[in-house]
């Protein structure tokens, strides 16, 4: 299972063979055509990319032709492929209303996570090897907390319902916000477990201190599957944090530093804790630029510090608001 970009400008950009295409996401405005494979829609600004055109297709694509079974439950679109699945669902806060204290952020957050492991469970395919969350104002403050920190709230209300493990467990993933939206998670899972890997440079995330919110984000550092007879390294969304704290405020450069910093470090940790050896160059990258006007220079200390590697740049927000960047991987 590899990752491939196409951009939708092209001519039969869809047209590849559709039975080996497990799911995606399309990146900016994909209002002509629409795949029949379990997408997630980021209406975000693609704003750099090594595929030409504004909106990007992002699709996991199977190696081998294989069987492939799709199919559509509780508001979760998914297609499986042995004991691989992709999935995704969206919801819409304005379904929601206040209730007994919880805000519609947090009741759809929950909403979303207890369908996903209900889901999951009845599949066969308990074990989530990553996750793509995106959520409108991500930074704002609504019901006297931030929007981020609600999303915490359902997510860990979740987790305790369905009795899943809080902490050491928990899978690689990604939270951004964008500028309008629902809540949608996009996830990849399977009957196989992943080894999780933190960094030892910073403080999991599931033990940060109070002062980042009433529940803990809950997210592994990276992950290691194994598909398709070799290893896939996932690589959570990456900032400019050493310990639990934000470095460089205000400098959007020496965070994208500091984040390959950490990337580096996850990937000395992988090889530790799994033998598994990752390079840079054998990474695709995600970058999420809060500012599009700090893009020449980060581009330019990514482009330095990766080579060869491939990156896509989206406008994004990141889960703190001191945070100006942000980058997840996967291995190709």
């Amino acid at each position: 299972m590899t990752l491939h970009w196409l951009s939708a400008a092209e001519p039969g950009a869809l047209d590849c063979p559709h039975e080996n295409i497990l799911g995606g996401a399309v990146l900016g405005d994909l209002s002509s055509q629409t795949p029949d494979w379990p997408v997630q829609h980021l209406s975000t600004q693609v704003l750099a990319s090594e595929v030409e055109g504004n909106t990007l297709i992002d699709a996991w694509v199977l190696q081998d032709d294989a069987e492939v079974v799709s199919g559509q439950t509780d508001g979760i679109a998914y297609r499986r492929c042995s004991d691989i699945l992709y999935g995704h669902i969206a919801l819409d806060e304005a379904g929601y209303e206040m209730v007994d204290g919880k805000t519609p952020l947090q009741q759809a957050s929950f909403d979303a996570y207890d369908r996903l492991f209900r889901f999951l469970e009845a599949q066969g395919t308990p074990n989530i090897w990553k996750l793509w969350i995106y959520m409108a104002d991500i930074n704002a403050e609504s019901h006297g907390l931030e929007r981020y920190r609600q999303f915490n709230v359902g997510r860990a209300e979740a987790y305790e319902q369905n009795r899943r493990a809080m902490a050491d467990n928990v899978p690689a993933a990604c939270v951004l916000g964008y500028e309008k939206g629902p809540l949608t998670v996009a996830f990849i899972a399977s009957s196989r477990p992943v080894q999780t890997i933190e960094n030892p440079r910073q403080v999991s995330a599931f033990h940060y201190p109070d002062q980042y919110g009433p529940r803990k984000p809950l997210f592994a550092r990276a992950a290691v599957a194994c598909s398709e007879g070799r290893p896939t390294l996932f690589i959570s969304g990456t900032a400019s944090i050493v310990g639990h704290e934000t470095v460089h405020l205000g400098d959007p450069v020496a965070q994208a530093a500091e984040c390959l910093n950490n990337i580096e470090a996850l990937l000395k940790e992988v090889y530790r804790v799994t033998g598994n050896c990752f390079g840079i160059g054998d990474l695709a990258f995600r970058v999420y630029v809060r500012h599009p006007e700090h893009l020449p220079g980060i581009r330019q200390i990514i482009s330095e510090r990766i080579g060869s590697a491939q990156a896509v740049y989206l406008r994004a927000d990141v889960c703190r608001s001191d945070l100006l960047v942000e980058i997840e991987g996967h291995s190709v």
